[in-house]
Formats: structure tokens, sequence, C-alpha cells
């Protein structure tokens, strides 16, 4: 008997192996795209039977679940460290780039075009909330001003389910989702090719609209 914390061989394997199995989803997912994802494809790449492979993600789902969920647990615990080391707005900008940059089908699989028929379980929906309750942290204390509010400010006071219980005021929850918005447009176009041969830097026009969501009642951009 293992001691208590201890894996066995057994269980050492089975980690192992459905490692391997999402590394050849993910070559898969670079290739083809999410939905067209195939066990079957991966259980002969590895010299497996589809039966055999199928007692380690019980279908295609399940396998496409544990990949979302690895991304998404991947960029909370990014942007948690930057926030714990005292990376503001700005730095969570450039802390979600790069992480996009590092690897954009791991991007497009939580934040592209969704996989048809596909429908992520609601642990996933707390992870994701990690990272915007991370985002809300860093809005919350950028906004320090005391102006007017806009339409839309006075429209999420009533309008924050999104948000779940984060005290940041109406200013910081617009500009969270303006933040995660505009950015995620800028990136999805950028890692999606569509800036190939218009001639700018789009790192550039990343941080122009960084700077432009920074300022934005009145705070200087960095």
């Amino acid at each position: 008997m293992a001691e208590t914390g201890t894996r066995t061989p057994r269980e050492r394997y089975r980690d192992q192996v459905r490692t391997e199995i999402k590394d050849h989803a993910r070559e898969q997912i670079a290739t083809a795209g999410a939905s067209a994802l195939s066990l079957n494809g991966i259980a002969k790449r590895m010299g497996m039977s589809g039966p055999a492979l199928y007692r380690y993600f019980a279908s295609r789902d399940d396998l496409i679940t544990e990949l979302v969920r690895d991304a998404y647990r991947s960029l909370a615990d990014t942007f948690r460290t930057a926030a714990e080391t005292g990376t503001d707005l700005p730095g969570l900008a450039h802390t979600l780039r790069a992480w996009a940059l590092d690897d954009p089908q791991r991007y497009f699989l939580v934040y592209g075009t969704p996989v048809p028929g596909y429908h992520a379980p609601d642990d996933i929906t707390g992870i994701a909330s990690e990272i915007m309750t991370t985002l809300l942290d860093a809005c919350a204390a950028a906004d320090r001003t005391d102006g007017p509010a806009t339409p839309f400010e006075t429209h999420l006071a009533d309008h924050c389910d999104w948000a779940g219980d984060h005290p940041a005021p109406p200013v910081a929850l617009h500009r969270a989702l303006t933040f995660w918005t505009r950015l995620h447009g800028v990136l999805s176009l950028e890692l999606a090719g569509h800036f190939t041969g218009m001639g700018f830097d789009p790192a550039e026009l990343f941080a122009s609209e960084l700077a432009g969501l920074v300022e934005r009642r009145g705070g200087a951009p960095r």
C-alpha cells in the first residue's frame, strides 16, 4: 500500500498517459482547430486502440474540458502571480498579451470561436471568475476620480452579476469590461494573422489601446 500522499506507479502512469493524450490533442487543435479533435486519431498516433484511450478520457468533450480547464487555470495563476508581485492594470495587460503570444492555440481554445455542441462545466466558469476578480481588483485600484457616471456605468450599477460579489464601483466595472473587450479584440486579430501585411507593429497598437484605457477618467498613461 502506498503511503498517504504518495502516488502509486499505476497512478503516475495514468497521469503520464493523460498528459501525452492532451499533448497530442493540442497538436491536433493547432493543425485543424478544436472542432476537428478526434480521440480515435490520437489513439492511432499513440499506438493505442480507441477503447483503450477512452479509459483515460470518456469522450471528446471530456478531453476538451480538460484542455479548457488547463488553459483557464494557467491564465488565472499567471494573473494572480502578477498581482501578488504588485503588477498594476497596465502590467496585467502586458501579462495577458505575453500569455497569449506564448501559446496562441491555448488562447483560442478559451477566447476563440466556441466548439460546436460543447458546453463547459460550471467549475470552469469559477476559474474564469478568478481572472475577472484579479482584473476588477486592479481596475478598482486604478479608478480614483469622482466624475459623473456615464450612462453605461449607471446601467452597470444594477447589471453586474458577471462581477459576482466584487465591491468594485461602476466606474471600475466599466473599465474592466472595456479593458477585457478592447484588448482581447486586438489580441484575437493579431493572433489570427489579420494584421499581417498591414505594415504596422501589433505591439504598438496594443500599447496605444492600453494607453487610451488608462487615460480614461484622468489616469496617467503608462
